[in-house]
C-alpha cells in the first residue's frame, strides 16, 4: 500500500466529474484511470511554451486550439500530463488520443477561469483542513509535553486521537512506549513493524514534503493483517525513531489514512523531544550513579552518612555481597565520544548473565571498564565460582562487541560496601599484571598467586633497592631489558628466545653476555635468573600499584 496520506482529500478526475460545473461532460478516453490526482489546471497554449513537468496537472484546451496540434499531445504525456480537458466538441481530425491520456469533452463550455477557480478552491480547502487538524494535534500534544506528562502519556494521547493503538520506537526499532495493545499482541506486531521500517523505500514511493511517512501492511498475532502508519522522528540531522499508529484492518479508509499520517507527522517533533529529554535525564542519573560507583571503589566518601545517603538515592543496598570486575575499555574503532562509547560498552557487559535478584552498577575510570555486581551466593567458594562464571561471560560479550580478546580481572568477593575498595584494588592489580603478561579472558587475583605473595613485600625498602640494583643498569637499554624478560619467560632457552625475538643465536648470546656484564652476574646461572625474575615482578607490581594510586588521587 503506497498511498499518499492525503489522497482522500485531493481532487481526482473522478471527483472533478462529480462537480456541478462539469455536468454534461463526457469521458472520451481513459475511463479506467479516473482516480489520478489533479492539483492544478493550465491552458494548452501556456503548456506548449514551457518545459516544466506536468505531474498532477490537467491541460485545458478549446477545440480550435487542438486543430493541427495532435502530435503535441504525445509530448505532454512525456512530461507527466494525464488529463486533457476539452471545452467543447473535440475536432474530428484529432484522431485517436495517445495511449495513457484521459480525454474529457465538456457538454457545456465552462471557460478556463471557472475551472481554474474550482481546482484552486479545492486545493486551498485541503490545505486549510490539514492545517487545522495539524494545529489541533500539535496543541494537544504540546500542552501535555509542557506539563511534563512523559512519553507514555504522549503516546496514549496519540492513540486516543487516532482511536487505534499507538507505539513509539527508538532508533534501533525497539518499543519505548505503547498504548492500546496488549504485550502478547504487540510482540509479533513490533517485529513486523521493525522489519518493514528497516527496508528502504524505492525513490518513486518517497514523499517530497520532508516527511518520511510509511503506510504499509504488517502481520500481527495469528497472521492477522494490520495497517501500519509510521513517521520518522528526525531532530535536525539526527534520526531518533518512529511514531507508529497500528490499525487492525488491512484496508482502512483513505480519509482515516490521511488523518493518521498527519497525526504521526505532527507527533514526531514532540515525541522526539520527550525522548531526548528522557535520555538526558537517564544519562544524568547514570553519570551520578557512575560517580557513586567511583567513590565506592575508591572509598572516597566524606563520611558513612554521605555514603549511605547517596546509596539510598541510587537504590543500592550497601550490605549486599559484591564482585568487582574490570576490563580494558578498548574500542574497536575511533569514535567521536569515546567516554560515552565505553560507558555503553560497560553497560552491555553488565547486562550479561542476568538474574532477577542481581544488580550491576557500571562506570568508566580512565580507560578501564568497571562493573560492581551483587552476588547471590553466600558461601565463599560459591561466590568465587559465581564471579568466575560472570567474568567468563563478560569476556565473551566484550570480545563479541569489540572483536578483540582482552582480560577481565576480578578480586576477592566483597561482603558489604566496606570491602569493595580492596576488591577493586585487587582487580586492578590483576588487570595490570594480566595486560603486561598478555593474558586474556577471565583472570582472578587469586590465580596470580606468585604476585599476590610478592604484593606483601613489593612496597618495602628492600624490594625497591633490589629493583634499582638489578634493573637500574638496564633502564638505558630497553632492548636488553626486553631480551632479558623474554629469555626468562622462555625458561633460559637461548634458541627459543632467539626465535621469539627473531634474531640469530649468536646475536642472542652476545646480548646475554652484555646483560651479564651490566648486572655484574652471569645471567645463565639459575639462581641469578631467579633474582632477576624477582626484580622484574616486583617492578611490575610497583608500576601497577602506582598507577592505581595516581588514579585514586585524582578523585
Amino acid at each position: 500500500m503506497a498511498a499518499t496520506p492525503t489522497d482522500s482529500e485531493r481532487m481526482t478526475v473522478a471527483g472533478l466529474l462529480d462537480e456541478s460545473l462539469m455536468s454534461g461532460a463526457r469521458v472520451v478516453a481513459g475511463a479506467d484511470r479516473l482516480g489520478v490526482e489533479l492539483s492544478w489546471v493550465l491552458p494548452l497554449n501556456e503548456v506548449l511554451t514551457q518545459h516544466d513537468p506536468l505531474d498532477a496537472v490537467a491541460v485545458y484546451a478549446r477545440p480550435e486550439s487542438l486543430v493541427g496540434n495532435g502530435a503535441a499531445l504525445s509530448a505532454l504525456i512525456a512530461r507527466g500530463a494525464t488529463t486533457l480537458l476539452v471545452d467543447g466538441a473535440i475536432p474530428a481530425d484529432l484522431g485517436h488520443p495517445p495511449e495513457g491520456l484521459i480525454v474529457i469533452e465538456f457538454g457545456i463550455p465552462v471557460g478556463f477561469a471557472a475551472l481554474n477557480r474550482l481546482l484552486a478552491e479545492r486545493a486551498l480547502s485541503q490545505e486549510v483542513h490539514v492545517m487545522r487538524y495539524s494545529t489541533h494535534v500539535h496543541a494537544s500534544l504540546a500542552g501535555l509535553f509542557h506539563r511534563g506528562a512523559g512519553l507514555e502519556i504522549l503516546v496514549r494521547e496519540v492513540s486516543n486521537l487516532a482511536r487505534n493503538p499507538a507505539v513509539a520506537l527508538d532508533a534501533r526499532g525497539h518499543v519505548v512506549a505503547c498504548n492500546g495493545v496488549t504485550p502478547d499482541v504487540l510482540a509479533p506486531l513490533a517485529d513486523s513493524v521493525s522489519e518493514m521500517l528497516a527496508t528502504d523505500l524505492p525513490a518513486s514511493e518517497r514523499r517530497s514534503d520532508g516527511h518520511d511517512t510509511r503506510i504499509q501492511p504488517v502481520t500481527g498475532l495469528h497472521d492477522s493483517v494490520w495497517t501500519c502508519v509510521a513517521s520518522a522522528i528526525r531532530l535536525g540531522k539526527s534520526f531518533e525513531g518512529w511514531v507508529v499508529i497500528l490499525v487492525p484492518t488491512a484496508e482502512p479508509g483513505h480519509h482515516d489514512l490521511a488523518r493518521y499520517a498527519v497525526l504521526t507527522e505532527q507527533a514526531t517533533a514532540i515525541v522526539g523531544s520527550e525522548m531526548l529529554r528522557q535520555r538526558s535525564v537517564d544519562e544524568a542519573e547514570e553519570r551520578a550513579r557512575g560517580d557513586f560507583v567511583q567513590a565506592l571503589v575508591h572509598g572516597s566518601f566524606s563520611s558513612e552518612h554521605d555514603m549511605r545517603a547517596r546509596a539510598e538515592h541510587h537504590d543500592i543496598e550497601l550490605d549486599s555481597r559484591f564482585g568487582v570486575f574490570v576490563a580494558p575499555g578498548v574500542l574497536p574503532r575511533r569514535v567521536d565520544n569515546p567516554t560515552a562509547s565505553m560507558v555503553r560498552l560497560a553497560r552491555y557487559a553488565a547486562g550479561v548473565a542476568p538474574h532477577p535478584s542481581v544488580n550491576a552498577y557500571v562506570t568508566v575510570i580512565g580507560d578501564v571498564l568497571v562493573v560492581v555486581r551483587t552476588l547471590r551466593s553466600e558461601d565463599g567458594a560459591a561466590m568465587r565460582e559465581e564471579m568466575t562464571d560472570y567474568a567468563r561471560a563478560m569476556s565473551v560479550e566484550l570480545e563479541r562487541r569489540r572483536g578483540l580478546r582482552e582480560p577481565v580481572a576480578y578480586g576477592r568477593p566483597a561482603c558489604g560496601a566496606g570491602e569493595v575498595r580492596e576488591s577493586y584494588r585487587e582487580a586492578r592489580v590483576a588487570l595490570g599484571i594480566a595486560r603486561r603478561l598478555h593474558r586474556t579472558g577471565p583472570t582472578s587475583y587469586q590465580e596470580l598467586r606468585g604476585f599476590t605473595v610478592l604484593a606483601q613485600v613489593a612496597e618495602t625498602q628492600e624490594s625497591r633497592q633490589l629493583v634499582r640494583d638489578v634493573l637500574g643498569p638496564l633502564r638505558s637499554a630497553p632492548d636488553l631489558l626486553e631480551t632479558l624478560s623474554t629469555y626468562l619467560a622462555e625458561g633460559g632457552n637461548v634458541n627459543a628466545t632467539a626465535r621469539v625475538l627473531n634474531v640469530h643465536r649468536n646475536t642472542m648470546l652476545a646480548k646475554l653476555d652484555r646483560v651479564s656484564r651490566l648486572l655484574g652476574m652471569d645471567i645463565k646461572v639459575p639462581e641469578n635468573q631467579f633474582t632477576v625474575w624477582l626484580a622484574i615482578r616486583l617492578d611490575l607490581l610497583d608500576e601497577v600499584r602506582s598507577a592505581i594510586d595516581r588514579e585514586a588521587s585524582f578523585r
